[in-house]
């Protein structure tokens, strides 16, 4: 039996099994992918982090200075790759888990069971591909894929392409296929976007969050409005309204990080992406809208989140709420030996929070 297992090797995975081993205790990372940093290793070529790289190093090593403010996708791997080789951790790839039993037993893809006292479950919220089951979409004769699938423009050259959702992936996608040459390009939206530049002046919207992000709401939505309207233009005549829900109350009760503006507002304005009405469903040959309207596109990309795959794993719904994140994380066990970390979305950045998580947990762990 091994003592403590950390299942996933990502920023928070090897970040915890670092802060473990600087703390005299060793651990076993499984990762179901073929190396470390496999969710960043699959995402589209143009992702830069929308954190700077001062503060989204994980404990004990700083990110190169010669990466940039803006880490690209593929640094940001290189990276992860030195932080796991820095502190000797004992990865173990293609360890795919199919189930996990009090004990703690994982059953893996291959058959093999791996048991362990401790077990830190680290696989990260943007698990699991999620498409939403809209009517008719199996009848659709064009293209349909999750953003998950996207790498770059070039597949879609010359074509009319719909982007299915105004997060962060999704507006950076519309911006990569308007300036990689489809033919047009729409982002379709349910939800208004609370949009923020991603630094004013040199000041990067991460600082602010890290600053301010600890108000109560009824203090920070407001000045975030209040700033909003500042920085971003009136983009209503375009089909995008001002969110009426608090930047901060969406965090808290939708886990919504706001869409921080890499290009998307140029492109609205200059009509090179056109923002449309939320989807609703498909016929064989057009996508209906929620506003009654429809376009015929010849692909669509659904940047429609993911989920945490977590509630396949375990036979205990106790552990999570209805979006699958685990109801207790980042710190305290959620049952004895057995802890999630890395779910917390906060305004601080996500690798910021783990390296703060890892730390946490593995004082903890090594106390215990």
């Amino acid at each position: 039996m091994v003592n403590v297992t950390v299942l996933g090797a990502g920023a928070a995975g090897l970040g915890v099994a670092a802060a473990l081993k600087a703390r005299g205790v060793d651990s076993v990372v499984l990762e179901r992918g073929p190396g470390v940093g496999s969710s960043w290793r699959g995402r589209y070529d143009r992702l830069k982090l929308h954190t700077t790289r001062r503060l989204s190093g994980l404990p004990g090593l700083p990110i190169p200075r010669e990466y940039g403010r803006w880490v690209r996708r593929d640094d940001l791997v290189r990276y992860l790759e030195a932080y796991a080789a820095k502190f000797d951790l004992d990865v173990r790839t293609g360890a795919t888990v199919e189930s996990i039993k009090p004990g703690w037993s994982l059953t893996l893809a291959d058959g093999a069971e791996h048991t362990t006292e401790t077990l830190v479950v680290a696989t990260g919220y943007l698990h699991t591909p999620v498409v939403p089951d809209w009517p008719g979409r199996e009848s659709w004769a064009g293209t349909l894929l999750h953003s998950s699938a996207y790498r770059n423009a070039e597949p879609f050259r010359g074509q009319d392409v719909l982007v299915a959702g105004i997060g962060n992936s999704g507006a950076e996608i519309a911006s990569d296929l308007a300036a990689g040459g489809a033919a047009s390009v729409r982002i379709a939206i349910r939800t208004p976007p609370h949009i923020i530049r991603r630094e004013v002046a040199g000041w990067p919207a991460q600082l602010s969050g890290v600053l301010l992000g600890g108000l109560p709401e009824r203090v920070f939505n407001p000045l975030a409005a209040t700033l909003a309207r500042f920085e971003v233009p009136d983009l209503r005549a375009y089909g995008i309204v001002r969110p009426a829900e608090g930047l901060k109350t969406r965090l808290r009760t939708k886990r919504y990080v706001p869409l921080q503006d890499v290009g998307i507002v140029r492109d609205v304005l200059a009509r090179r992406v056109v923002p449309v009405a939320a989807v609703t469903g498909f016929t064989e040959t057009s996508v209906l809208l929620a506003d009654g309207t429809s376009v015929r596109p010849d692909a669509v990309v659904a940047a429609t989140g993911y989920g945490t795959g977590l509630r396949e794993l375990f036979a205990d719904p106790a552990l999570f709420d209805e979006t699958g994140v685990p109801l207790v994380r980042g710190g305290p066990p959620a049952r004895p030996g057995l802890y999630f970390i890395g779910y917390d979305v906060n305004l601080g950045g996500m690798l910021r929070q783990a390296g703060i998580e890892a730390k946490r947990l593995a004082t903890r762990i090594a106390r215990s």
